[in-house]
């Protein structure tokens, strides 16, 4: 009982860093993540400098992880293993990039946006969440 009190801790600071983060950084706003991907227009190169300092964290993070024996509130690292590239990755990856520059969204960022109140955040996340349970299922459960 004490370590799930302790995951879930860790989990709402790190969602709040994530958030605050986001906020920070401009990335809240869909107009500047699609100026970014505007690279005929008015680019923005603002988001390149977020997702640089995101993969500079990340791979300091899990440089730390091959040292640690176990992680803090688990038995083990939960680790991806599987490296194959597939149709539904691709798949998955095209509808997610097409999300993203439609609506100037992802699933983390909308999530942060919705304490805004901007009205096409909750259109975007129910849309998200119908996608979501559409996969879970429907396409998820087909053999």
């Amino acid at each position: 009982m004490k370590r799930n009190i302790y995951q879930f801790g860790a989990a709402l600071a790190s969602g709040i860093v994530f958030g605050f983060g986001l906020s920070l950084s401009g990335m809240l706003n869909p107009v500047r993540v699609q100026a970014f991907l505007d690279v005929f227009g008015n680019w923005d190169p603002s988001l390149a400098f977020v997702l640089g300092a995101a993969v500079a964290i990340a791979y300091i993070g899990i440089q730390m992880m091959k040292q640690m024996r176990h992680p803090a509130f688990d038995h083990s690292f939960q680790v991806p293993t599987n490296r194959k590239i597939d149709a539904p990755l691709v798949i998955g990856s095209a509808l997610f990039g097409l999300g993203w520059g439609i609506g100037g969204f992802c699933p983390g960022p909308a999530i942060a946006t919705l304490s805004l109140g901007i009205p096409q955040t909750v259109v975007f996340v129910v849309a998200m969440l119908i996608g979501m349970t559409f996969y879970d299922r429907v396409w998820s459960r087909t053999p």
